[in-house]
């Protein structure tokens, strides 16, 4: 997919657009630098006697470092580009760190801690600095061709760009959020409640929805000028693109088919997702926050809501996006998309793993006279351990979170059995998802329960 390309002359087409980049931070935090200064609003980051320290300085040090980095990018020279770029052993690092497992259970702790420490980083000084550093890492990698190519893509732009939105409200969300429970700790009323007031759909919305309606639309047309539009030849089924990918908000569901059958992958899981987005007004009988912000008082909720849209959904999209290339093999940020890599995993059932590998026996088979049912109940003999898994998982860990657990205890008591049924059977299918991806990358292990006698394969 990647032809080959001189370093030399991919330096001298790159210049330009660090250049412009650089540029654009270091004007950024530059207005940072005078908005907290005008506002007074810059954080202490140290006192030394009478001299204090705020995030003015830092910030206008950042600037200036953006505007060297830009100056340094001027005319493409490929020893001027090499200091502004990630050292190899990075990028081999990253290469190593982002295979699947890692870049799973990264995804999961780095959104545990955001969550434990929440009270930290929502601070906009923090925030800010971390809008830095997500900027400063994407410029000095665009300097690796095989990055540049992935990111630069004109289908993979705006999923670039709605990555840092989603960044962005996500943490204005959670900055609200934080607010509002220390609010409710001290007693006051919560932001929605303070600045409540009534705002009338004429002229006051309808001027703020033609002021954006111009604004996007000025926006895309400057965007089309800039960036071409990814046309390609038309559609020939003796010719298809490697990778064939799906449209971003597919890609989820693209993904999902390396780790279930296509009917759990296509079918069951957005219906799934679908029916439980419906049922959650009807499940939730938690009645505090309703019209403003919190995490303190729904954090079961807050939760849940997060690690199934974030470590999940969106962690599937940048899969897909940016890690999936020809044949769908998984590659690293830095690594060459080569047609010649085939993914390395087997397809092992669990039932292969108990009798073959744990038993070190065959896998139970019907004889040959054997008539239909006689070769069912041998099917399902051969599939019992992955029968009783699955029954235990879905029957037995809803009863132990109720009696081991203070919370699902409290949970049971206030929903009722049937529905507390209904809400931890979308909470344990939503978790089944990574235990089965977890499970595909450790241990190659296809399907826990295979009956392909009956196409039935989970």
């Amino acid at each position: 997919m990647h032809g080959h390309l001189d370093v030399n002359e991919f330096y001298q087409d790159i210049s330009g657009f660090l250049v412009g980049y650089y540029l654009a931070l270091a004007a950024m935090n530059a207005l940072a630098a005078w908005f907290v200064w005008r506002r007074s609003s810059a954080t202490v980051l140290c006192r030394c006697g009478r001299l204090c320290v705020t995030t003015v300085p830092l910030w206008l040090l950042t600037a200036g470092m953006f505007g060297l980095m830009s100056a340094t990018a001027v005319g493409g020279d490929a020893a001027a580009i090499g200091r502004i770029s990630l050292p190899q052993w990075s990028q081999k690092f990253l290469n190593v760190a982002l295979q699947p497992t890692w870049y799973t259970l990264g995804t999961f702790a780095a959104l545990g801690l955001l969550f434990l420490a929440r009270r930290f980083f929502v601070r906009p000084a923090v925030a800010w600095a971390m809008l830095n550093l997500a900027f400063f890492f994407l410029g000095l990698s665009m300097t690796d061709p095989d990055f540049a190519r992935i990111v630069g893509k004109p289908d993979n732009v705006p999923i670039v760009g709605m990555l840092f939105l989603l960044g962005f409200f996500t943490w204005l969300g959670a900055y609200r959020a934080v607010e509002n429970d220390a609010r409710i700790a001290r007693g006051e009323p919560t932001i929605e409640q303070r600045d409540c007031e009534k705002v009338l759909v004429w002229p006051d919305l309808v001027y703020i929805e033609l002021i954006c309606m111009v604004a996007v639309m000025a926006l895309l047309i400057c965007w089309s000028l800039a960036l071409p539009a990814p046309l390609e030849q038309p559609a020939d089924p003796l010719n298809t693109p490697n990778p064939s990918k799906a449209p971003w908000y597919f890609l989820g569901l693209q993904e999902m088919l390396v780790y279930f059958d296509p009917w759990m992958s296509g079918v069951v899981l957005p219906v799934l997702i679908i029916l439980g987005l419906a049922a959650i007004p009807y499940l939730d009988t938690n009645k505090l926050g309703n019209g403003y912000y919190t995490i303190g008082q729904r954090r079961f909720a807050y939760v849940a809501y997060q690690f199934g849209f974030l470590a999940l959904w969106i962690s599937l999209i940048v899969i897909g996006t940016f890690l999936r290339g020809p044949n769908w093999s998984y590659f690293g940020l830095y690594e060459t998309w080569d047609v010649h890599k085939a993914a390395n995993l087997e397809n092992v059932t669990l039932s292969e793993y108990f009798w073959i590998r744990l038993l070190h026996t065959r896998r139970p088979l019907a004889p040959d006279e054997a008539g239909t049912m006689l070769r069912m109940v041998y099917v399902l003999f051969r599939e019992l351990p992955g029968l009783l898994l699955l029954t235990l998982y879905f029957l037995g860990v809803p009863w132990l979170l109720v009696k081991l657990s203070k919370f699902f205890r409290r949970l049971y008591d206030q929903m009722g059995g049937v529905r507390y049924a209904v809400m931890i059977l979308l909470l344990l299918v939503m978790v089944l998802l990574p235990i089965k991806m977890l499970a595909r990358w450790t241990g190659n292990l296809s399907y826990i329960v295979s009956i392909p006698e009956l196409r039935l394969n989970l």
